[in-house]
């Protein structure tokens, strides 16, 4: 009797486990979706300037294989999300400021010196109230350039107008701690003797407000191409440096223009 139960049971057990093979999903053949891409930025030879220079500006994503791709405002920094809902992320971001010559621009900024880049990491949280309305807030420290806070507060109106089409745009503005201005507003002694303007000391505060707009369209599922226009104007101390208002403007306006390609990756390890 057990010889002939066993002999029913095996043949019903390799059923069932072909029927559970049959219907399970295969494994991904990847792990990753890269996003990688550049722009063209047309904007203010330096930030206070009145005349403009054109610069490349690199982009980057990452995302696991098979989520969709999240919306980037041109203002956004470098970062990927460790904690994620339905509607929020927060994770590490980070963003490289241009460094300013004085031969950037030789009448403007004569006998100022010169600022090196500067590298700001810090974190980011961002939330979806509505499937079209998104705030993000990024707080970085500067590392080298400059050593003070800055934080941008963006939100920003995402709305499909076909299946490639999508329009977005929101206000903007941004606070630092007197440490991120000092380097490109405030003028010093030996940089009052070397360039003419008055003696000037930078604090901190809320630096600008502003709003952007972007159109971003789908050629194909990896390609797309993007135009964006930001407008900034500047605000208290910063609005008031010497360096803005004797040979500068407070409104700052940039226009860029990119194209990003994705790749789907196999995790290496």
């Amino acid at each position: 009797m057990a010889g002939s139960i066993a002999a029913v049971a095996l043949p019903m057990s390799a059923s069932a486990a072909d029927m559970e093979s049959r219907f399970k999903a295969p494994p991904s053949a990847y792990d990753w979706t890269i996003t990688v891409g550049v722009e063209g930025k047309v904007e203010p030879i330096f930030q206070g300037s009145k005349d403009f220079t054109v610069r490349p500006n690199p982009l980057f994503d990452i995302r696991r294989y098979g989520t969709p791709e999240r919306f980037r405002a041109p203002r956004d920094g470098i970062g990927f999300g460790l904690f994620e809902g339905s509607n929020f992320q927060i994770g590490p971001v980070g963003q490289i400021r241009i460094g300013r010559r004085e031969s950037d621009d030789r009448t403007a900024l004569h006998g100022l010196g010169n600022v090196p880049w500067a590298g700001e990491i810090g974190a980011f949280a961002e939330y979806w109230f509505m499937p079209w309305l998104r705030a993000r807030a990024e707080v970085r420290q500067g590392v080298t350039g400059h050593h003070g806070l800055v934080a941008d507060l963006t939100a920003d109106a995402v709305v499909p107008v076909t299946r490639q089409l999508t329009l977005s745009g929101g206000p903007r503005a941004t606070l630092v701690t007197a440490a991120a201005n000092r380097p490109y507003f405030s003028i010093d002694d030996i940089q009052s003797a070397a360039s003419g303007l008055p003696v000037f000391s930078a604090g901190g505060g809320l630096r600008s407000v502003g709003a952007g707009a972007q159109a971003r369209y789908f050629w194909t599922p990896q390609i797309a191409t993007h135009v964006f226009v930001e407008y900034d104007r500047l605000t208290g101390d910063v609005a008031d440096s010497p360096l803005v208002t004797q040979r500068g403007s407070p409104n700052q306006v940039t226009i860029g223009f990119g194209i990003t390609r994705s790749f789907d990756i196999k995790q290496p390890w």
